[in-house]
Order: structure tokens, then sequence, then C-alpha cells
């Protein structure tokens, strides 16, 4: 059994939180290719996640979200897939420290619509995926994260590709958003809870996952840990965002303060979840919060 999978049966590990909007704070230009930094601003990369380390995570993702071929390709970037898959790997693995910890390789989205609803081949995803998963293979992940999927088709792709990479532990993560005139939650594909448990559990993943969708709150991705695990014993992981955005001088925001994000932890934790962390908005210190209720202190 690997130590990522061994060490959650012991205690509820916690991982970092958003790594777009902080990159942001440091400097990368709106629309800018922040994965490129792994290479160009490895400093500032480390530096964000030194902060989770410090504020208590167990476990980093990697700044590698967009960092597939297709993706980088808009960047001009695409010669330096492995590079920059490999570098953001060590990057993570610098963090941790001799403190120790889990890098999660992350592999997000390709961006598009695969034919026969858009334009881009099943052939192209399967091997930018490939290519991206061997990469952060080669650089000693401890784990492939699968984020911020809405199609299962596109979902089955990636875990295949992490597979076949040799990926020591592979976690498969998507996107809900909260209906509009239901308490109902499901991805931007119709996809809800239960059949991606089912979906995920039946192509041998080792941890089902949630992160980031519209109206998903820590409340919300509790609910998703109970369905997740009425279909399925696997361990499961949850990213909720910090509340809802908001947009300010053409910048999208989150305003939701540690204090509140932790406010439904508890409910959290008695869901099941065997690895709690943060997506878009939350900070070095919704973490530190996190990990002090974790530890058995008070907000």
């Amino acid at each position: 059994m690997s130590a990522l999978l061994d060490a959650m049966k012991g205690r509820v590990l916690l991982g970092d939180g958003a790594m777009g909007t902080q990159l942001q704070q440091a400097g990368l230009e709106s629309g800018g290719c922040g994965e490129a930094w792994n290479v160009d601003r490895p400093d500032r990369v480390l530096a964000i996640q030194r902060a989770y380390v410090e504020a208590g995570s167990d476990c980093i993702i990697t700044n590698t979200f967009g960092a597939c071929r297709i993706m980088l390709e808009r960047h001009g970037q695409a010669d330096r897939v492995a590079a920059i898959n490999e570098a953001g790997a060590r990057i993570a693995r610098e963090a941790l420290g001799p403190r120790g910890g889990f890098v999660l390789g992350d592999i997000g989205p390709f961006g598009g619509l695969m034919e026969p609803y858009g334009e881009i081949a099943r052939s192209r995803v399967e091997h930018a995926f490939r290519e991206q998963a061997r990469a952060l293979v080669a650089g000693g992940v401890d784990a492939i994260i699968i984020e911020t999927q809405t199609a299962l088709e596109e979902l089955e792709i990636a875990m295949a590709a992490a597979r076949e990479a040799g990926a020591p532990v592979v976690i498969g993560s998507l996107a809900y958003d909260k209906m509009a005139d239901e308490d109902e939650v499901r991805t931007m594909m119709g996809v809800s809870p239960e059949m991606a448990a089912e979906f995920m559990a039946a192509r041998q993943v080792d941890i089902l996952a949630l992160n980031c969708g519209t109206g998903v709150d820590v409340a919300m991705a509790a609910d998703v840990v109970r369905r997740y695990k009425s279909v399925s014993g696997l361990p499961v992981m949850a990213q909720p965002n910090a509340g809802q955005p908001v947009l300010e001088d053409f910048k999208v925001v989150y305003h939701e303060t540690p204090e509140q994000m932790a406010e439904a932890l508890p409910d959290l934790l008695a869901a099941g979840v065997a690895i709690v962390g943060g997506c878009c908005g939350s900070t070095p210190a919704h973490i530190r919060l996190f990990r002090r209720l974790l530890d058995g202190g008070k907000a």
C-alpha cells in the first residue's frame, strides 16, 4: 500500500488551498501562464507552497493544473510540458521540506470539448494527459489528482493516463454546481455525485474527490461526501471554495473569512472525509485554522 493511503487510515490529512489567486497576488498578470512559473519563477511558487506547509498542510498539490500540452499551447509553452510538470513536482517536494508530506501531481481539464461535441480529437487528449502524467511521475509525485472534471469521458482518459504512467495513487475530483431551482448538485455536464462515485470506483480510482464548483461551500461538500460514501467505501477528499466569488474592479474576489469557511468543517469531518483542503479563494490563513480545528483546537 502507498504511504499516502496508509497515512489516511490513522487521521484526517490536511491539503492546501488555492494556487491561482495566490499566483495573482504574487504578480502573475491576468491570463498569464502560472504553470510556466515552475521554470521561470520557481521561488515565487515555492514561497506560496511553503506558506501552506507552514500553515499545516500535509498534502501539497503541484502548480500544474493547466500544464497539459493542449493548455500550454495557448501560451506558447508546449515545448516545455515535461520541464514544467517535473519542476512543479520538485518545488512541491522542496516546500514540504524535512517534515515530509505528500505531493499530489495536478492534472486539470484540457479546456475544451472532445469530438463529436467539440473540435478536439480524443486521441489528442489521450496524448496530452499521458505526456503530463509521465512527467509528474518522473518528478516523483506521491499521487496524481485529476481536478475540476465535469465530464466522465475526460475523467476516464486522465485516470487511465495516470495509471499507465505508474502513479502510486489516483484521485478523481469533480466540480459540482448547485442547481438554481433545487437543493441539488450536478457537474456542468449533468453528472451527479452518485454517478461519479460509481464510475470512478468501477475504474479502480483510489480516492474519490470534489473541488470547486458554483455554490459548493463546505456544507455542500459534506453532503457530496455523504453521497459518495453511500455508493463506495473508498476514501474521499474535499476541497470546497471559500464562499461565492464576486467581481470587483474586473477581478474575481472571495470574501469568506477563515472563520466563516470553518463553521461547517465539523459537519464535513463527521461525513467521513479523509483529506480536506480548500479550492478557489482559500489562503494559508484558511488552512491554518483548519489545522487548528483538526488538531482539536477552537476557532
